[in-house]
């Protein structure tokens, strides 16, 4: 079964306390998505919004959640895992080490197989689909080239918004599928 990753934005979310609630709360219902990242890289009160989100999250049975980049947050709150970025690939034996699940955002087939040799559990392999400011996208053809490279697990992202490019990565054989607009 392809498995959803819902990724927050302010954007969408706000970073009101009460409303973020709210929203989360009400996308979580609509799409039950396996997997939930808190990302908002401008928040200057990223880890109380984090409390929030873990909190809300904890609601739903079979609802991972995941912190973006900060290891020590993301153990401290008790979340499933941490989001690491492209930059962050030294931190990935820190964070197992720590006990947390690791995601490593990726943007080349070179990328997810060091992801893989250095242990990351899982990456997000973008951009799939034209998506703004994220340059060309890799398309459907590249996803399933990369799959039959590694053994990790892949989260298609990037400009996933509708059904039809859902079923698209579900045909791919991709682990999951990665997205801020489709789940908002």
């Amino acid at each position: 079964m392809l498995q959803k990753y819902l990724i927050t934005s302010r954007e969408f979310y706000t970073d009101t306390p009460a409303v973020f609630r709210k929203i989360l709360h009400e996308q979580l219902v609509k799409h039950l998505p396996q997997y939930a990242l808190y990302r908002d890289k401008t928040n200057p009160n990223y880890s109380l919004q984090a409390e929030h989100f873990i909190e809300v999250c904890a609601q739903f049975e079979g609802v991972k959640a995941i912190i973006h980049s900060d290891i020590e947050l993301a153990q401290k709150l008790a979340a499933y895992g941490v989001h690491l970025t492209s930059s962050q690939f030294g931190k990935i034996a820190e964070a197992k080490a720590l006990g947390l699940k690791v995601i490593v955002s990726t943007h080349t087939k070179k990328e997810v197989l060091k992801a893989d040799s250095l242990g990351a559990d899982y990456v997000t392999y973008s951009p799939i689909f034209s998506t703004p400011n994220k340059g060309e996208p890799k398309g459907i053809k590249d996803l399933k080239e990369l799959l039959i490279l590694t053994n990790i697990k892949v989260f298609a992202l990037g400009g996933i918004i509708d059904s039809q490019q859902v079923k698209m990565v579900e045909e791919s054989g991709a682990y999951g599928f990665s997205s801020i607009r489709y789940f908002y």
